[in-house]
């Protein structure tokens, strides 16, 4: 009687593969440095769900691409054999397998990434009482009021729907206050305004507009997002946080910088012929090098000059447009820095 051949189980295989499929898997998802350096406080919550999201991508490939080849090499045509291959008949169960995995893994990475996103403070998009914003366009009204050079002139009607159409005092949406934040207002509020193609940062407390973005490291940071013609799309890659900014709509972005230092801002809508260069950058200051930047600006834009009414018939064109331009915040360092 012949020996019989011995073959290892097919469990012992299976399971074989599936710890080296995990082993691999895992090793990539923590090393796979695919991501920018981590600047906020909210960069890690991102980066965790990256990595488990990383770490399952990597074993479904593993699995699904070893089965093609294995199929390629195992069933491939063999010399001159012209015969039918096996009838292969539905198998209803390993059917429901192999479509309950993919469904218990979409909804879990949804749960996962739900519980990042509150945490992060997208459910809260009031973030505590914020008024800077209001404050600086009502500073913006009351500057037509007093302003003899507007033509024509605002009328009691006019003032009272320009107070209607003001920006909200609270974003409608964004990413707002973490959890343990949610009762507690920002230490720094910055006004942001996207434009074709440039980003505009205004300091409603400070009087201080910038083509660039100043922060405190430390320090719980607002921005009240908005755009005056297009969508576009603020995005900070270094700290995993990216938001829209619609006309007419403001929306907020909440964070804390861990780290000094400058890097990009991208807008991330294609808004344009120029699209790609509508790029800044943000400027991560010790705090009292961030107080030392907010004195110096002061100084710079002379917040303090008296506003002296003229009559418009007698300016010229350019002498006209000057205090709308000082209003928005134009000037030529400003027009230096939002330069593509």
């Amino acid at each position: 009687m012949a020996k019989e051949k011995e073959t290892v189980p097919g469990s012992l295989i299976a399971l074989t593969i599936g710890l080296v499929v995990a082993v691999i898997s895992f090793w990539y998802g923590q090393n796979n440095n695919l991501l920018p350096e981590q600047i906020s406080e909210q960069a890690p919550l991102v980066d965790d769900l990256f990595t488990v999201m990383a770490t399952i991508a990597t074993a479904l490939f593993l699995i699904v691409e070893g089965a093609i080849v294995y199929s390629l090499i195992r069933f491939r045509h063999r010399g001159e054999d012209e015969t039918d291959s096996e009838p292969v008949k539905g198998n209803f169960p390993l059917e429901i397998f192999w479509t309950a995995i993919p469904a218990f893994i979409v909804i879990g990475l949804g749960i996962y990434s739900v519980e990042v996103y509150n945490q992060m403070g997208g459910f809260d998009t009031s973030g505590g009482p914020q008024m800077a914003h209001h404050q600086h366009h009502s500073v913006e009204i009351a500057s037509l009021i007093d302003r003899d050079v507007s033509a024509p002139l605002i009328g009691q009607a006019g003032i009272e729907e320009a107070i209607e159409q003001a920006p909200k005092t609270r974003p409608d949406y964004g990413i707002g206050a973490s959890p343990q934040d949610v009762n507690n207002p920002a230490e720094v509020v910055i006004n942001v305004t996207g434009l074709q193609y440039a980003w505009l940062f205004n300091y409603p407390g400070d009087n201080i507009t910038s083509g660039e973005l100043h922060v405190p490291a430390g320090k719980d940071v607002q921005l009240n997002i908005e755009a005056k013609d297009v969508i576009h799309s603020f995005w900070l890659p270094q700290f995993r946080i990216k938001q829209d900014a619609l006309p007419g709509q403001m929306s907020q972005l909440r964070f804390t910088a861990t780290h000094t230092g400058t890097y990009p801002i991208v807008c991330a809508e294609l808004c344009g012929a120029y699209h790609g260069a509508m790029r800044s950058q943000i400027i991560i200051h010790e705090p009292n090098e961030y107080e030392a930047w907010l004195t110096e600006n002061r100084v710079a834009t002379g917040t303090d000059q008296p506003t002296v009414a003229v009559n418009p018939q007698d300016l010229s064109d350019s002498d006209y447009l000057e205090p709308y331009a000082k209003e928005m915040g134009i000037n030529a360092d400003v027009l230096a820095q939002i330069q593509p």
